[in-house]
C-alpha cells in the first residue's frame, strides 16, 4: 500500500537543519541536517506513525489536500510518499519465523528444561539491541522504542 501525505518543511539555517511535520499525523515530526535527509526522516517518521495505527487495527488517516496545508512563515509544503508494505516488512511488530541450528547436546539440554528457543533468542537479541543503541540513544529511548512508545525518541515519533 502506497500512501501520500503533505508535510511542512522549515529551514533552520542558524541551527543547520530542516524540520518536517506531518499535520495529518498528530505529533509526527522529524528533522535532518539537509533537506534530503529531512525528507527521508519525514517518510520514516510518518511510516512508523501509520504502521502503529495499522497494527492497532485502525485505518490510516486520510491525507489533506496539499492546498489546504498552510505553513507558517518560512515554511513550504511538499508531499511524502510512504511505501507501507516495504516499511512493515522491515519494522512490523509481527513475529517472523526463523529456523535454528544448534548442536544436539544443546537441544537435549533445552528440551529437558522446557526452554523456549524463541523466547531465549528474542531476549538475547533485544539485549544486544539495547547495548548497541544505548550509547547513541540512551537507555530510556531504547526501552521506549522497544515498547512502541516513540514520543520524543529515535526516528519515529508518535503522540497518542
Amino acid at each position: 500500500m502506497k500512501l501520500t501525505y503533505p508535510a511542512i518543511f522549515y529551514n533552520h539555517e542558524s541551527e543547520g537543519c530542516y524540520t518536517v511535520e506531518v499535520p495529518d499525523l498528530p505529533g509526527c515530526t522529524s528533522w535532518g541536517e539537509t533537506l534530503a535527509e529531512a525528507i527521508l526522516m519525514g517518510v520514516d517518521a510518518a511510516s512508523g506513525w501509520v504502521l502503529d495505527e495499522l497494527e492497532d487495527g485502525k485505518a490510516a488517516p486520510r491525507a489533506s489536500p496539499i492546498g489546504d496545508i498552510r505553513p507558517e512563515e518560512g515554511g513550504f509544503v511538499s508531499m511524502l510518499v510512504l511505501d507501507m508494505d516495504s516499511y512493515a516488512e522491515k519494522y512490523s511488530k509481527k513475529s517472523v519465523r526463523k529456523s535454528l541450528t544448534i548442536p544436539a547436546w544443546l537441544n537435549t539440554f533445552a528440551e529437558e528444561r522446557h526452554i523456549s528457543y524463541s523466547k531465549v533468542l528474542q531476549d538475547s537479541l533485544t539485549e544486544m539491541y539495547q547495548r548497541e543503541n544505548q550509547a547513541v540513544c540512551g537507555t530510556a529511548a531504547v526501552s521506549a522504542e522497544i515498547e512502541g512508545n516513540y514520543e520524543g525518541f529515535g526516528h519515529r515519533q508518535k503522540v497518542n
